[in-house]
């Protein structure tokens, strides 16, 4: 199956301080990569989502690609990954889209996250809201790195589209204090840890 996208949306949030003004290291940038792809199967249910599943390969790559360029050479220490399905579709049918096949490259774009990818999926049509979670690349339980990126699409998902999106950012939560594991001391551990 060759997906069939209408367009690709980048959108960068550069957040310089917190209220308090600490100054607890580098500004917090956060950047979502999205493409907004025709549903094949809009308006009908199918049991075998498969051809889906491995066409988001080639896009999981994409949108990674994309997504890292815009936020520059900083790095990425987190990662997550959405999709917002129009009406006609299904939820299942975003969540084929993010499966690990999708989100393969995006692990080898940031050098080989070890940790769980997390992800949200619904449906809703333009201007719906969705939040994308973000955590830790190398450890899931890095509690500094729990965020999420709000991201509205004015024009999309219309009825039979859905929108793909894949989030980093270049550290934890400015001023994160509620303890628990350091991305400094994550090295060597499972991804889990």
């Amino acid at each position: 199956m060759q997906l069939k996208i209408r367009k690709y949306q980048t959108f960068v949030e550069h957040v310089v301080y917190a209220e308090t003004q600490s100054g607890d290291g580098p500004p917090l940038r956060k950047v979502a990569a999205a493409a907004v792809i025709e549903n094949p199967y809009a308006g009908r249910y199918v049991e075998d989502l498969s051809p889906l599943i491995e066409a988001s390969a080639a896009l999981g790559s994409e949108l990674s690609n994309l997504a890292l360029q815009a936020l520059g050479p900083v790095g990425a220490q987190s990662y997550g990954k959405g999709a917002l399905v129009g009406l006609a579709g299904q939820q299942e049918h975003a969540n084929a889209l993010l499966t690990t096949t999708f989100a393969t490259p995006l692990r080898a774009a940031v050098d080989g996250g070890k940790a769980w990818i997390s992800s949200f999926a619904k449906r809703g049509g333009p201007g719906t809201v969705i939040d994308v979670p973000l955590a830790s690349k190398d450890a899931l339980y890095v509690r500094s790195h729990y965020d999420g990126m709000s991201l509205t699409f004015h024009d999309a998902p219309l009825p039979d589209e859905i929108v793909v999106i894949v989030c980093v950012a270049n550290r934890g939560r400015l001023d994160a204090r509620v303890g628990g594991l350091k991305h400094e001391d994550i090295k060597g551990l499972d991804g889990l840890a």
